[in-house]
């Protein structure tokens, strides 16, 4: 959603009667467009596992800023949802018991295999298909969205922990996308030396690592000294008395 607001600001402006605003909105642009030419499919499938949104949000911000393609866009974020849903539905194979002498072990590996062959039944239909011959994501975006209003600070990771017995693997996938980093910032941002260079050893800092770094970093280069400062410490190192303070 952030990111479709800025592009609709700047298509809005692209043609504004202010050069400096067209000016500007030109080189924002072709930075905008290194990165955002083709919207993230990640992002796209997080805001459709809100369930306040859903498909329709995608509809409307795709719609909003180019309505020729809105529709081919739409269907390429629900293709590759269709597309990993099977892939988290996918059985997992099981490796086939070892033979046992004991006859109550034998048993007792019976019962149990068929319990777990149950269960693996129970939670296939549960996870791909329902009586109806819907999946948990069709069931999913069918349902009426949740009222935006009446849940403004909606947290969706506990939405879908509540409902994680409804919709199954459905639940499991929607966690897994929308614990996903979206935004990060490259430590060396937080000190504008310029020419530092990460590497391994120092591709994620502790708290405790950067306040040691900042107050390192202004220990070694010092703060910058006011005029007044530095008239002192010539006084001082000429062993001269200081002038009488003067309004």
């Amino acid at each position: 959603m952030q990111v479709y607001k800025i592009e609709l600001w700047l298509k809005s402006h692209e043609k504004s009667s202010s050069e400096v605003i067209v000016e500007m909105v030109g080189a924002m642009k072709v930075k905008f467009d290194k990165y955002w030419r083709e919207y993230s499919v990640i992002l796209a499938m997080a805001a459709v596992f809100d369930p306040r949104f859903k498909l329709s949000l995608l509809d409307y911000c795709f719609t909003k800023l180019d309505d020729d393609t809105a529709e081919q866009k739409v269907v390429h974020v629900s293709d590759k949802l269709e597309l990993l849903f099977k892939a988290y539905s996918k059985p997992e194979t099981e490796a086939a018991p070892s033979p046992g002498n004991n006859t109550d072990d034998s048993v007792a590996g019976v019962e149990s295999s068929q319990t777990s062959l149950y269960d693996d039944f129970y939670n296939f239909r549960k996870n791909s298909v329902n009586s109806n011959g819907k999946s948990a994501l069709d069931m999913y975006l069918e349902e009426p969205l949740v009222d935006v209003k009446a849940f403004p600070n909606l947290d969706v990771l506990s939405y879908w922990k509540d409902n994680s017995h409804r919709f199954g693997v459905l639940a499991t996938m929607a966690s897994d996308l929308l614990s996903i980093p979206i935004t990060t910032v490259a430590s060396e941002s937080s000190f504008s030396i310029g020419s530092r260079v990460l590497n391994k050893y120092r591709s994620c800092l502790l708290p405790r690592n950067v306040q040691a770094l900042i107050c390192a970093h202004n220990w070694i280069r010092d703060f910058e000294p006011y005029d007044n400062d530095i008239e002192v410490a010539d006084h001082g190192d000429q062993n001269e008395s200081l002038p009488p303070f003067q309004v």
